[in-house]
């Protein structure tokens, strides 16, 4: 590479020099295929320019011998020259391709973080609920919202005029049955960003007698709208704030049952009445927080306690284990805190995590949760995990497995729910944070 105050002569002699290299390259991959003549010119042309090189020729010189052997070059060449544009920008993808495929496979991945079950720490994708359509942004704002926070719209009007009704799943109230979010849904398949295949969840509501439905990403959780839209006291949402909703609900008469897409449903009345028209709801996702994923450090330094830390699914029974049709779920990524190595005993005294007998050590997030400070809940016991489910439960981390949980300790499902985590299964350890920027610049 040459700056701008190279002489002309230099930048010709190395001009020179690259046609010299892709001639000795066609004359060693074709010389078998190329007729005797036009072999016979491009070594005349290609020993020319040699020659001039060697002189040191001027730059007129040096410019007519890379022009005749360039000429020679277009009828030798075959198909490594000339290049067409579309040749050139396919080799420079395919190169492109191969290294972002190793940096990505050894060195750092970029991840996505789906849930809330690292919150506060990490941010998973959230809902922001507008109460009145004049509390809605206007199209500058709403694109600007998009590229600062990833913030995707939703908004429904009613088709009819009605009373707001949501469907639950299941026909029998239970005490709990909605601590992990019910509200109906279907799947429909989609395509993310308009190419990749993916698939969507259909949230479904009821305006008078007539359905209504709205499309969100997978992960998400629309139990956090319909607490913030239609049944929050001001409190912030947690799945149990969420069934206790309802439970009130249902104490008062205002619960009854129902079929909807051929399944039994709870249609839990709101008590708000829409015209047809109006809205019914309104609100943004915003984008979970997207890191860049260290993977090279864990192959020469073990996970320590207190990492969070990134592992696959594939190998974890109690995720990968078929649902009621016989369908197993698709292997994907998670991120939790390591709390667990091998030999160590964890013991569950709410809201303090104890380990070998002691509360944790060993990341900033474990003070803030013994305290319950700067929004960390805190650690839960719980009668529907298999592991630490009442004070005084103990589990002995085995050889060769970590135990994992979130920081959103109340809404994480975790080791506590589905096991170990193995070793192998192990990715890496988050680096930074590089979008949104509205989380760090709000």
């Amino acid at each position: 590479m040459f700056g701008p105050f190279a002489s002309v002569e230099k930048k010709t002699r190395a001009n020179a020099a690259n046609w010299l290299e892709l001639a000795q390259k066609i004359w060693h991959v074709r010389r078998d295929v190329l007729a005797r003549p036009l072999l016979q010119e491009l070594e005349t042309n290609t020993a020319a320019l040699h020659a001039l090189l060697r002189e040191r020729a001027e730059h007129e010189k040096l410019k007519s011998g890379i022009a005749a052997l360039e000429d020679t070059l277009r009828r030798a060449g075959g198909a490594h020259y000339p290049k067409s544009e579309l040749v050139e920008w396919v080799e420079f993808l395919l190169v492109a391709a191969i290294v972002i495929i190793g940096v990505r496979t050894y060195f750092v991945q970029p991840f996505q973080i789906p849930t809330n079950s690292m919150w506060p720490s990490y941010y998973g994708m959230t809902p922001l609920v507008y109460p009145t359509p004049a509390s809605e942004p206007g199209p500058a704002k709403t694109a600007l919202r998009f590229v600062t926070a990833g913030a995707r719209p939703r908004r429904v009007d009613a088709p009819v005029a009605g009373e707001i009704i949501i469907p639950f799943d299941g026909n029998d109230w239970e005490p709990g049955l909605g601590q992990h979010g019910q509200a109906h849904y279907h799947f429909v398949p989609g395509r993310s960003w308009l190419v990749f295949p993916t698939t969507f969840r259909v949230q479904t509501l009821i305006v008078g007698q007539q359905a209504v439905s709205v499309r969100v990403p997978l992960d998400f959780d629309f139990d956090w709208v319909v607490y913030a839209a239609f049944f929050s006291d001001g409190g912030s949402y947690s799945p149990g704030a969420l069934a206790a909703a309802v439970e009130r609900k249902r104490a008062t008469g205002q619960v009854e049952r129902g079929m909807l897409d051929g399944k039994p449903v709870r249609l839990v009345h709101t008590g708000r009445t829409v015209q047809a028209g109006e809205r019914v709801l309104s609100f943004d996702i915003l984008a979970g927080d997207m890191l860049m994923v260290d993977r090279f450090s864990y192959h020469f330094v073990r996970p320590s306690v207190g990492d969070g830390f990134v592992f696959r699914t594939g190998g974890i029974k109690g995720i990968m284990k078929p649902d009621e049709y016989g369908n197993l779920p698709v292997e994907s990524y998670y991120i939790k805190r390591l709390v667990g190595t091998p030999g160590d005993r964890l013991e569950l005294r709410e809201p303090v995590l104890y380990r070998n007998g002691a509360p944790i050590t060993g990341a900033a997030s474990f003070d803030k949760e013994a305290r319950q400070a700067e929004n960390y809940p805190g650690y839960r016991n719980g009668s529907s995990q298999l592991y630490l489910t009442r004070p005084g439960d103990s589990y002995e981390v085995q050889a060769g497995q970590y135990f994992a949980m979130g920081d959103n300790s109340p809404n994480s499902s975790d080791s506590r729910f589905w096991g170990p985590v193995p070793a192998d299964a192990v990715i890496g350890r988050p680096l930074f944070i590089y979008y949104p920027f509205a989380r760090w610049f709000p």
